[in-house]
């Protein structure tokens, strides 16, 4: 891609994110989705390639309708209360739409099925952006309109997230649809606890994004999209492999890793809400993503494949590692001594 056009693009994003974080009112908030939508479509199918051509497709089309219906939840709700403030989202009505818009431009389970796919079509810088930064201004609205939405309805999809993303993960070879299914079920982690503790929602993406921009980056430079070039990548780079299988565990949610610093606050948030039961169904479905988590890290680090594989050992990397692999990488397993003071900020 020509170098002015992914400028143009990027700077489009970043565009589109900021109107859309600092607005008060749904139309600014709809038109910086819009412009999100539209700057990353032509990243997604640089490549000319027919699935990613498919992938762009998909991804404008379910954008489009959920644009479309948060438009329609604005509109209602400024009929009947005559506000078009985000915060002053109050209609029942309204509050059900906008709940299944950002549920769809998320990837929340039902609205889940475009996600895998997208990613799958994409390449893993562009599959980074949609995993993170296209996430960013949905989760800002969700969290400025927390106060109106029905708990009961987020706690349902949460719950179905998180058991479909680690129950549909299980069987996958491909590591982008792999990593999508993970997206879902952390999703589902940030969705039943919106509504009660709306900045421990902010602090689980912000760290969800760290952990996940330091397994796409080590990935893109290990230039791994599958279990079976993943299973050679020890000749590569042993000391960043070792610090993948780190990152994939703390992508899983163990200790003493970064990664158990949320799942161990939301399950903390919700004893005190009275919501044992959902903690301990949430947690007990957090061990299907677990197992494909360890499935990864088997394949990184521990064995080669029972059989002959097509893919040819490589020498070392020549080229020096990124220096920002090594600050996420660090920063995604060495995060949890600092937990308290983290929950101070938020």
């Amino acid at each position: 891609m020509n170098p002015q056009a992914k400028l143009i693009f990027t700077t489009s994003l970043l565009l589109g994110t900021t109107i859309t974080i600092t607005s008060n009112h749904w139309i600014m908030a709809w038109t910086g989705l819009e412009i999100n939508t539209l700057a990353i479509l032509p990243l997604i199918s640089k490549s000319h390639h027919p699935r990613a051509v498919e992938a762009a497709t998909k991804y404008f089309l379910v954008q489009a309708t959920a644009s479309a219906l948060i438009l329609f939840s604005s509109m209602t709700n400024a009929w009947y209360t005559g506000q078009w403030d985000i915060a002053q989202l109050t209609h029942p009505t309204s509050c059900s739409i906008l709940t299944a818009a950002i549920a769809m431009k998320l990837g929340l389970v039902p609205f889940h099925f475009w996600f895998p796919e997208v990613l799958q079509g994409t390449s893993l810088i562009t599959g980074l952006i949609l995993s993170t930064a296209m996430k960013f201004p949905p989760i800002t609205l969700l969290f400025l309109t927390s106060h109106s939405l029905n708990p009961s309805l987020l706690t349902t999809m949460a719950i179905l997230s998180a058991a479909l993303g680690g129950w549909m993960g299980l069987n996958q070879t491909q590591i982008r649809k792999i990593l999508a299914f993970s997206s879902i079920s952390h999703l589902g982690w940030m969705a039943i606890i919106i509504c009660y503790n709306p900045k421990l929602t902010l602090l689980n993406f912000y760290l969800y994004a760290l952990m996940t921009t330091t397994v796409f980056l080590t990935l893109n430079t290990m230039k791994a999209t599958k279990l079976t070039t993943l299973m050679t990548t020890w000749s590569k780079s042993p000391a960043l492999n070792t610090m993948l299988l780190l990152t994939l565990l703390s992508l899983a949610g163990l200790p003493p890793l970064t990664g158990f610093m949320p799942k161990w606050l939301i399950l903390q948030e919700l004893t005190k809400q009275d919501m044992a039961p959902a903690a301990v169904l949430i947690s007990l479905l957090s061990l299907l993503s677990l197992f494909f988590y360890l499935r990864l890290m088997y394949c990184t680090a521990i064995t080669l494949p029972p059989h002959t594989t097509n893919h040819m050992k490589q020498w070392h990397i020549s080229k020096p590692t990124n220096i920002w692999i090594a600050i996420t990488t660090t920063l995604s397993i060495t995060l949890l001594p600092l937990s308290p003071m983290l929950l101070a900020l938020t």
